[in-house]
């Protein structure tokens, strides 16, 4: 057979198994052309927010693009473009006689910042890390990592909207009190470090909540830790919170009550030494509190929507973050309380339990 011949049999030729259906075929594309619809329709929603639009047809009710350019100072041509791919999206309603408005529903979730359905930081935390595509990309070639302080800020600030409403519904209300015995400190008076505190919101949850407790946040990233402790001053609490630049392996002080990792201690690159550092600054009963995505201990139990979301952070964010510190463990967003349980037990604690959980969230309790 010559080479030609032998090279048509190999291209048209196909294995019975491996024939296209042609129905599940339609139903990926179909998915794929939603997801195209998903990644534009998450910026214009930052672009919404960004430009009052939302806030603007919540505040009035029903308008038509030249009224709500003219309320928001915009484009009406741009307005019309922007307001008719939302509709199409389902986060603005059209009413059918050239109007757009918000149900309440849609209000609820794009202008209600102390909701935990709000969800615009979501779309920013996001979009602002696609914008490292180039450098992410190089990342799977030469593993070297991509630190969480060279994203783009949109990333810090989309990250503080998106989890402070759900802080907000569920910190002093079910996390601290599944805890044993720690709100009964907290109230009398307490130390608490709060390790990877962003831009602070967890921290200063708590330090309304308990006054008779002291808190102190910590994180690497300086410009956050300014815009936390701009955050405490404006909030009244800055003779009794502080914020200090400091990592999960040499955050200061000891005889800690209480230790905090707010969704973050999977992005660090040892968490095992996070926590050896965090044993030793304990009181002998302090105890941490370890809240982290939600996740099954095996990818089959996580490919749900929830899952798909956090696999999609970790690998653009997560994952580089650990993967540009040293060790590089790079557990991603999707341990599972297994996987916390070894690291745990890697850095000397003795106990680790599921006090509660969310849809979103895994809330452990770890004693030395």
């Amino acid at each position: 057979m010559s080479t030609a011949s032998t090279a048509e049999s190999i291209t048209t030729e196909r294995p019975a198994d491996r024939l296209v259906d042609e129905a599940a075929l339609g139903d990926l594309v179909g998915q794929a052309v939603g997801d195209f619809g998903a990644i534009l329709n998450g910026t214009l929603v930052v672009m919404g927010d960004r430009l009052g639009l939302y806030r603007a047809l919540a505040e009035t009710g029903p308008l038509t693009a030249d009224e709500l350019a003219a309320r928001t100072d915009t484009v009406a041509r741009n307005v019309t473009e922007w307001a008719s791919a939302q509709a199409a999206a389902g986060y603005v309603t059209y009413d059918g006689d050239g109007r757009f408005s918000l149900s309440p529903e849609q209000a609820e979730a794009l202008t209600n910042e102390d909701s935990p359905a709000f969800v615009v930081g979501g779309f920013q935390a996001m979009s602002a890390a696609t914008r490292s595509v180039d450098e992410l990309t190089e990342v799977f070639r030469t593993g070297a990592g991509f630190a969480w302080g060279r994203h783009d800020h949109d990333l810090f600030h989309g990250t503080e909207r998106f989890f402070r409403p759900g802080y907000q519904a569920n910190l002093v209300s079910s996390w601290i009190p599944s805890l044993t015995g720690v709100e009964a400190r907290l109230v009398a008076g307490a130390r608490v470090a709060d390790v990877g505190c962003g831009h602070g919101a967890s921290t200063l949850i708590m330090a309304e909540a308990y006054p008779a407790s002291t808190f102190v946040g910590f994180d690497p990233h300086e410009p956050s830790i300014q815009a936390a402790r701009a955050a405490a001053e404006a909030a009244g609490m800055g003779d009794r919170v502080r914020f200090e630049v400091g990592t999960a392996k040499d955050f200061g002080g000891t005889g800690w009550d209480l230790v905090c990792f707010f969704d973050c201690l999977h992005d660090m690159g040892d968490p095992v030494g996070a926590l050896v550092h965090t044993r030793q600054a304990l009181t002998d009963d302090g105890a941490v509190l370890l809240v982290e995505p939600f996740a099954g201990d095996r990818l089959e139990d996580n490919l749900n929507p929830v899952g798909r979301v956090f696999y999609a952070a970790s690998t653009l964010i997560c994952t580089p973050a650990s993967q540009s510190e040293e060790v590089g463990l790079a557990l991603g967003a999707q341990a599972g309380q297994a996987r916390w349980a070894d690291v745990a037990g890697q850095a000397g604690m003795s106990q680790l339990r599921r006090a509660t959980e969310t849809p979103f969230n895994l809330v452990l309790e770890i004693r030395r």
